[in-house]
């Protein structure tokens, strides 16, 4: 799904974090935000999926359409919003104390989606598309806390795919991992985007520029440049940009 982004405005109360961003995200790609801490990278995208409302004295103004759809319309929910446009958050939140299967089916049994071999059917093909099947196929009713934390921040990915979303938003879900589940992350977006457009906030340059087919960077609120990612970091327009990816600041 295409995400265009009109005279994006939010706030914490009197504070404002992000200013006028206008921004077109593409469809069947990883679009990377940068910037340093406190730039507007995640109030960014929760703005997304309306989560940034849930913000008590937080407030959206400006547009984002989903095929053409402002998703803050007045007569459109938000929870049907957050059905199409997953997320997945930095820390893994399973739940600890119920089993792997269900982790993966809550979502899908809250909005009444599919029951019984259906419902079976639903969470395998999720965890298989989570790169996690083979890994619990034989443990799906132990208790999820027995995971490693890369097995469940991927059991959070098949979570968000079992209601068969089009949008992926992934708040650097990579950040409180090991090399190796890193790398099985980036993996797993890789292969996920032929099916999902997924946006992703990152601190790590190394990650944006090996996932992300285009990247975005933020700087006290204001989009400053978005692009191809290699004209990002090789060739970037704007000097704030050039300093932040060659670390002289950030």
């Amino acid at each position: 799904m295409t995400i265009e982004i009109q005279d994006l405005n939010a706030w914490y109360g009197k504070k404002q974090a992000l200013y006028e961003i206008n921004l077109k995200i593409r469809p069947h790609s990883v679009t990377a935000l940068i910037g340093p801490s406190g730039c507007g990278k995640s109030t960014f995208v929760r703005c997304l999926n309306r989560m940034h409302e849930e913000v008590p004295t937080a407030r959206v103004e400006g547009n984002v359409l989903v095929e053409g759809t402002n998703i803050y319309r007045r007569d459109i929910r938000p929870i049907y919003v957050r059905r199409q446009i997953g997320m997945v958050f930095q820390q893994p939140n399973v739940l600890p104390t119920r089993s792997i299967f269900d982790n993966v089916a809550i979502g899908v049994r809250l909005n009444g989606l599919a029951s019984g071999t259906a419902l079976s059917e639903v969470v395998e093909r999720s965890l298989r598309h989570a790169a996690l099947w083979n890994e619990v196929k034989d443990r799906l009713h132990t208790a999820a806390a027995q995971l490693s934390g890369g097995q469940q921040q991927r059991l959070c990915v098949a979570r968000a795919l079992a209601v068969e979303p089009h949008v992926l938003l992934m708040d650097e879900p990579a950040s409180a991992l090991d090399p190796i589940a890193t790398q099985q992350i980036e993996d797993l977006m890789d292969g996920l985007k032929q099916q999902y457009t997924i946006v992703v906030v990152t601190h790590n340059m190394q990650q944006a520029a090996r996932i992300a087919d285009r990247t975005a960077f933020f700087l006290q609120g204001r989009l400053v440049e978005e692009g191809p990612t290699a004209a990002i970091f090789s060739q970037p327009e704007r000097k704030e940009t050039e300093d932040y990816v060659t670390g002289r600041f950030g």
